[in-house]
């Protein structure tokens, strides 16, 4: 699977889940120990705000702190709306990927900026689903192809507290229960 096929199946898992929280449930608790539904919600909607200005080749200076604090307000769900069509667009332009971006860890090619925001998606879209109880089965292509380009790069992760340390998994197991015990969750 393609890089824009990816990120464009990943988008629509996670729009998928956030069209199903309730009105009730935007406190409740999910995978990420840290993060409620909202705050969980705002990770995404932030991720999503800073995809057209860095494919615009921005520097984080020049983004500075305009997406900080709470990128939600009154309608949590028209702003992931409105973010991921932004975010969309600029991942659909004419050489999108072929060039680089600016993040924290430095400047890497785009495409891998977009497998990461990919992954980012999908594995938010199943800690989401968790936390509104809602389905939380993947699509099956988007996970394996997720799984084929990350499980390489995730153990030299591991010290960097960007995801929670493996966890041991049936050899049985299917792909997704796989990929999410790669990632800490289970």
């Amino acid at each position: 699977m393609q890089l824009l096929d990816a990120h464009r199946r990943a988008m629509a898992e996670f729009d998928a889940r956030v069209g199903r929280i309730g009105d009730d449930q935007w406190d409740a608790p999910t995978p990420c120990t840290r993060w409620s539904v909202r705050d969980l919600l705002g990770h995404l909607v932030s991720e999503q705000l800073w995809a057209p200005w860095l494919l615009d080749g921005a520097t984080l200076d020049e983004v500075g702190d305009r997406f900080d604090g709470d990128v939600l307000g009154t309608d949590p769900v028209g702003a992931w709306r409105e973010a991921a069509a932004a975010a969309r667009r600029a991942w659909d332009q004419p050489g999108a990927t072929s060039g680089e971006v600016n993040v924290t860890g430095g400047v890497i090619p785009a495409q891998d900026y977009g497998w990461q925001m990919t992954l980012d998606l999908a594995v938010h879209a199943w800690d989401l689903a968790r936390g509104i109880g809602a389905d939380d089965r993947l699509d099956p292509a988007l996970v394996t192809a997720v799984h084929i380009v990350f499980a390489p790069q995730i153990p030299a992760w591991a010290d960097m507290g960007i995801f929670a340390p493996p966890r041991p998994v049936a050899a049985d197991a299917d792909e997704q229960a796989k990929l999410l015990a790669l990632l800490g969750r289970s």
